[in-house]
């Protein structure tokens, strides 16, 4: 992918001027770089690919120089993470293609090092906030309780948005046979029997009071004959802002977390989206009497928030599994919420 003009590096953020026609969006990746790309790859559980990995398994996809040559492309785990940042460039595109707005890419602890907690630098001069959290809890990323009023403070600002989505939670039993069952459920050799994500964004809603939690990771059922997921079912009664106005389906993902509203109060968080399961593959969620897991979950404002939560998972806002009409409407239908 080429790009239109040079890319930068170790320079700060500008501030983008509020303007009530066009969001500013930003997304902050709740990783430490380090912490992610430094792990064991002797250890086989809690850590993301490497590169040689995901070109072992996926061969021949990753097989052009752009990804094959150590001189072109780190081959270590932080290849993968530098995957992840290749796929978001297209979401950045039409999100500013739509506002006028360039989204800036925050990571907690990026790759030279450089920490930011979720503060002023972050927040000030966003109007939608998507926070990705795709830490593995290993790595200890936590909220701290000044991060949580920061966001609280953010959330009190008329028009704003937080959209927050840990990743999935695989391999949460002690019983290796589960976790055997999940493995041959979602089916993707890259992921280990045990990868626990999300502890930085399960202590921040825990914090602001957000009663959702993300659990196992689930494959998604299909259209016959392709790799698009099944349509889904959207609650369109509840979306009264039109969060999933015109959009039919997400993009596929081997693995995606099922988001379990912990509160009984169904007016505080409504599920707008749920996602058919493959059930050709057992699994104990489907086994326990599931066939769908929560995609998306919207809390309204209310209890002294101006701002809307919407829970989603990252996967949504990435093109390495695709991206079709439907999931960008859903982009630009958060670029122009108001």
């Amino acid at each position: 992918m080429s790009e239109p003009s040079g890319r930068t590096y170790n320079q700060s953020h500008t501030p983008r001027k509020y303007s009530r026609d066009h969001r500013r969006v930003s997304v902050y990746t709740s990783w430490s770089y380090p912490g992610e790309a430094n792990r064991n790859t002797a250890e086989m559980d809690n850590r993301f690919s490497t590169m040689v990995e995901v070109r072992r398994v996926l061969w021949p996809a990753y097989e052009s120089p752009q990804w094959s040559d150590a001189r072109r492309f780190q081959q270590g785990i932080a290849g993968s993470l530098e995957l992840f940042f290749w796929a978001w460039v297209k979401f950045q595109q039409v999100i500013e293609e739509v506002t006028g707005h360039k989204v800036p890419m925050f990571q907690r602890v990026d790759q030279a090092g450089f920490s930011l907690p979720l503060d002023e630098r972050v927040l000030g001069d966003a109007d939608t906030l998507l926070i990705f959290g795709l830490d593995h809890d290993v790595t200890e990323q936590e909220a701290a309780p000044e991060e949580i009023e920061a966001v609280r403070a953010f959330l009190e600002r008329e028009g704003t948005c937080l959209v927050i989505g840990p990743h999935h939670d695989v391999g949460h039993s002690p019983d290796l046979d589960e976790r055997a069952q999940e493995y041959a459920h979602h089916g993707d050799a890259l992921v280990p029997r045990q990868q626990r994500f999300g502890r930085y964004a399960r202590s921040l809603m825990k914090g602001l009071g957000i009663p959702v939690e993300n659990r196992w990771g689930l494959r998604p059922a299909v259209v016959a004959g392709t790799n698009r997921s099944a349509p889904l079912t959207v609650m369109a009664d509840l979306d009264t802002r039109g969060w999933l106005t015109g959009v039919q389906n997400f993009n596929f993902h081997l693995h995606l977390p099922h988001y379990a509203v912990t509160s009984e109060d169904s007016g505080s968080a409504r599920v707008l989206a749920k996602q058919p399961i493959d059930r050709t593959r057992p699994h104990p969620f489907t086994s326990a009497g599931n066939t769908e897991f929560n995609a998306l979950v919207w809390m309204p404002p209310g209890d002294g928030r101006a701002g809307d939560v919407l829970v989603a998972d990252s996967t949504v806002f990435s093109t390495l599994f695709g991206a079709d009409e439907s999931l960008v409407r859903f982009w630009k239908n958060l670029a122009t919420a108001h």
